[in-house]
C-alpha cells in the first residue's frame, strides 16, 4: 500500500518546572533548560574490537564554501554523481528500560510497554514511522522526491541536482533487528525523575556522559552490532543533562562513534516524548539524530560556521516553532518530523538541493553565520 503524506501546523508551548526526589515535582534543579541535541566525538578504539561484517557503506565529497575553503566530508551510502543504485544500512535497535528508585523518583520508563499516542508500544511506533516505512510519497514544494523513507526523502532532496533522473538511488534504513530489552538503574545524583520541562506529565534525566558509558559497553558487547550497521538506543520520556553539577537540560538525542572512518563503528540514541506537543515527541528526535548521522556519521565534518562547527543538520532548526518538527499525518497516525538543512545551509553551492532551497522544508532562509 501507498500512503501519502500530508503536513500540519502544530505550536509546541514550553514551561519551566522543578523536581523531588521522591515522584515529579513542579519545579526544576536545572540552570538552563533548552531543547538540544549532541554529537558527542568519535572515541578511539583498538583494531581488536571490531568483529567482521564490513564498513558502513559511506561515499567522500567537498566543496568550495563562501569563504573560498574547501570542505570535504564523507555520508553514509553511495556517491549520487556516480551511482544510481540502493544502499540498504541494517538496522539494530536496543530498547532501554530506565530505572528510578526510591531516593530519586521511584519510576520506570519502558519503551517496550510504554503505549505511544498512536497505539502500539513507543518501540512499535518508531518501527512503523516514515523513519524505516518506506511506501511514502514525499512531495516538496511540488515535486515528489521520492517513495521512501523520510530520511532517504530528505537525502535525495539534498542532492537533487544530482539524482532527479535517478529514482533507484536511495540510501535506506533496513527491517530493523530489535534486540532484547537492557535495564540502566539511575543512581541518584546522576538523575531524577520530574515534571517535563515543555509540558505537564513526568520524564526521567540521566547525565549524558555516564548514559553514553552505558552505551558504549552495548556497542563493544552486543554481537548483532557492526561497523555496517545502525545501532539505534530507545528510550521513552527520558531527557539527558550534561554540565558541572547536572546544570544543563534537555538532550534528546545524539550521535557518535567508536573508531574513526572508514572502519569505525557508528550509533546514534533518541528518546522518544509520549506527551503530545513536547521537545522529542514522539519520533522528532529519531528523525533529527538519524538525519545527522546520514550526513556526518563519524563526527568529524567540519564546516565554517559560526552556529554549527560541524555539518550537523538538525541543530540549526531544532529551536524553531514547534522544535523544527512538522506532523505528517500517515494512514491516521501523526509523527512529528524534523526538518534539516541542506548542504548549501554550510556553504555549498545551494543549486545542489531541491529548488536551491537550503532545507528540507524550505524553512532557511539564509546560509549559516560565517559564511
Amino acid at each position: 500500500m501507498l500512503f501519502r503524506v500530508s503536513t500540519l501546523a502544530l505550536l509546541a508551548l514550553s514551561f519551566v518546572s522543578t523536581p523531588a526526589l521522591s515522584g515529579p515535582a513542579a519545579l526544576s534543579q536545572f540552570k538552563i533548560i533548552r531543547p538540544l541535541f549532541r554529537a558527542l566525538p568519535a572515541k578511539a578504539a583498538p583494531q581488536r574490537f571490531f568483529v567482521p561484517g564490513g564498513p558502513l557503506v559511506q561515499w567522500n565529497g567537498s566543496f568550495v564554501d563562501h569563504t573560498g575553503q574547501t570542505i570535504n566530508y564523507t555520508m553514509v551510502g553511495t556517491d549520487p554523481a556516480t551511482t544510481k543504485g540502493i544502499t540498504t544500512v541494517p538496522v539494530v535497535i536496543v530498547p532501554i528500560k530506565m530505572v528510578y528508585g526510591a531516593l530519586n523518583g521511584n519510576s520506570s520508563f519502558d519503551p517496550l510497554t510504554t503505549y505511544s499516542p498512536n497505539g502500539g508500544s513507543v518501540v512499535h511506533d518508531l518501527i512503523v514511522s516514515p523513519l524505516l516505512n518506506g511506501r511514502i510519497a514525499f512531495v516538496q514544494g511540488g515535486t515528489n522526491v521520492g517513495t521512501t523513507q523520510y530520511i532517504d526523502a530528505y537525502q535525495r532532496a539534498n542532492f537533487w541536482s544530482l539524482v532527479q533522473n535517478k529514482p533507484k538511488y536511495h540510501v535506506l534504513l533496513g527491517k530493523p533487528t530489535v534486540l532484547p530489552e537492557v535495564t540502566i538503574k539511575v543512581k541518584p545524583g546522576l538523575g531524577l525523575v520530574e515534571t517535563n520541562p515543555f509540558g505537564t506529565q513526568p520524564i526521567g534525566t540521566m547525565e549524558i556522559d555516564v548514559f553514553d558509558q552505558h552505551i558504549q559497553s552495548l556497542v563493544k558487547n552486543l554481537p548483532q552490532i557492526t561497523p555496517n550497521t545502525l545501532p539505534l538506543f530507545v528510550t521513552t520520556n527520558v531527557y539527558l543533562t550534561e554540565g558541572s553539577g547536572v546544570e544543563v537540560c534537555c538532550i534528546g538525542g545524539y550521535h557518535s562513534a567508536i573508531g574513526s572512518q572508514p572502519n569505525g563503528q557508528t550509533y546514534a540514541y533518541a528518546t522518544y516524548a509520549t506527551e503530545p506537543g513536547v521537545f522529542s515527541q514522539d519520533v522528532s528526535a529519531f528523525s533529527h539524530e538519524i538525519g545527522e548521522w546520514m550526513d556526518d556519521p563519524f563526527v568529524d565534518n567540519s564546516v565554517n560556521c559560526t552556529d554549527n562547527t560541524s555539518m550537523e543538520n538538525g541543530d540549526p532548526i531544532e529551536n524553531d516553532a514547534n522544535y523544527g518538527d512538522y506532523p505528517y499525518l500517515v494512514n491516521g497516525s501523526t509523527y512529528n518530523l524534523q526538518s534539516l538543512v541542506f548542504i548549501g545551509y554550510f556553504g555549498a553551492p545551494p543549486s545542489t538541493s531541491l529548488n536551491s532551497w537550503l532545507a528540507f522544508q524550505n524553512d532557511k532562509s539564509t546560509v549559516c553565520p560565517g559564511q
